[in-house]
């Protein structure tokens, strides 16, 4: 064989190749009929758009409380689709006003704990931001150690405590 046709051949091998391992578009399901179900929904509503109800009935909306470790102000992976949630509530409803109540655990002084209570607030606030929630929509507050969800001086109740709560002042 001449190098012309050679390089024909695997030219032609390389494109069935690739046509083979293209991606197979799989069919959705037809819609699920409504029969009449008082079940809850669980994400938007049928428009896509959150609505105020959704607060109380969506799983990811209902997650109001983000927890840090020990003297960190940085959000873990694991909230951060909750973190999307939050932001999309925002942005479907321009009216929608929270309030980030950062806190801490007993450890450390007052000023040193308000402080970080307030960093963590504020980068719950950035993260929210940065999915597309506006800044005019959130407040935020730093209680410091002065308010625990509980009183126990162990490793157990000090991460309870090291938390920034999502307060919805106006749905």
């Amino acid at each position: 064989m001449n190098k012309t046709t050679r390089v024909l051949l695997v030219s032609l091998l390389s494109v069935a190749a690739l046509a083979g391992c293209s991606k197979k578009v799989k069919e959705q399901p037809a819609a699920p009929v409504d029969t009449g179900s008082t079940s809850q929904p669980t994400g938007p509503s049928t428009s896509g758009l959150y609505g105020p109800g959704d607060l109380d009935t969506d799983a990811c909306l209902r997650q109001r409380v983000v927890f840090f470790d020990l003297d960190q102000d940085a959000i873990k992976p694991e909230f951060q689709a909750q973190m999307a949630c939050h932001a999309k509530y925002l942005r479907d409803r321009p009216s929608a006003r929270m309030t980030l109540q950062g806190h801490t655990d007993e450890r450390g002084s007052r000023a040193y704990n308000q402080a970080l209570g307030e960093r963590r607030a504020n980068a719950v606030s950035s993260a929210l931001q940065a999915n597309g929630g506006s800044a005019s929509q959130i407040t935020v507050v730093s209680y410091g150690e002065e308010r625990p969800t509980c009183t126990e001086s162990n490793e157990g109740c000090w991460s309870q405590n090291r938390r920034v709560e999502i307060v919805y002042t106006a749905q």
